[in-house]
């Protein structure tokens, strides 16, 4: 389910299980840190990031999960590997966003260097309809950029963010017509292969000690708290009505 091709110093990686929005498994997260291992082994320059069909990721792959066997902790740490493999790739990396960005897709696009959304994008936090832990480094980002009233609001409501208003919030570089995105994306990351990728790393690097405290010390956190809420009755009928369809029945516990 994940693409990996190389043309001319530029590497594609593409989440590419359309039926299931590319939501992901444990199995396809390890898919992919061998996808960006590969990559970085062949030299490339740059990177684009982008999901087949309809969805850029709508997050985790839960059709199948027992909440009460659940590996909470084997799965985020499986997560946190992959962001950090992503954020510290030694070129500069693109994500073309379209469709929902959800839970370890929001988490992908964070540990990214330049996100691009279409503006009609669906960005945010649906674990209100979960019973789970907004996770994948969430909390860092909705708090860093829309302070604690707003993020607290997205995050009890569950309500998304339009593609073009996450930039106009400053979540992300740039927004565009879904049609215009993949094509603008790729020229960008060949722009960036072509130029002083030293610099740009360097840069990278400056940026990323200035944001990694917080965005990792909230992943941490993150974990701790899904596991601890697996336990919870709230957390397996989160999973129930997900797994069926119907509308959860929650009662705060």
């Amino acid at each position: 389910m994940i693409d990996l091709a190389i043309d001319d110093a530029v590497a594609e990686i593409t989440l590419n299980a359309p039926e299931k929005l590319n939501a992901l498994s444990l199995d396809a997260l390890q898919e992919m840190d061998a996808a960006y291992a590969e990559a970085e082994a062949s030299g490339v320059r740059a990177l684009v990031l982008r999901g087949e069909g309809r969805a850029f990721c709508a997050g985790r792959d839960i059709a199948g999960v027992d909440p009460d066997s659940d590996d909470v902790p084997g799965y985020l740490g499986a997560v946190e590997r992959l962001m950090r493999r992503i954020a510290g790739f030694p070129a500069p990396t693109f994500a073309a966003v379209h469709g929902a960005c959800l839970g370890v897709g929001l988490g992908l696009a964070i540990a990214t260097d330049v996100v691009y959304v279409a503006d009609n994008a669906k960005v945010g936090s649906p674990f209100a309809h979960l019973g789970a832990l907004l996770d994948s480094g969430g909390h860092a980002l909705l708090y860093e950029r829309l302070g604690a009233h707003r993020a607290l609001d997205l995050i009890y409501t569950g309500d998304l963010l339009s593609g073009a208003d996450a930039v106009a919030a400053g979540l992300f570089s740039r927004a565009m017509p879904a049609d215009e995105l993949l094509d603008f994306a790729r020229e960008r990351a060949r722009r960036a292969a072509s130029g002083p990728t030293a610099a740009f790393l360097a840069s990278k690097r400056l940026i990323g000690r200035m944001r990694d405290e917080r965005l990792w010390d909230a992943v941490a956190e993150e974990s701790r708290g899904q596991e601890a809420l697996r336990t919870t009755a709230d957390y397996r009928e989160g999973f129930a009505a997900f797994q069926q369809k119907r509308p959860p029945a929650f009662r705060g516990e």
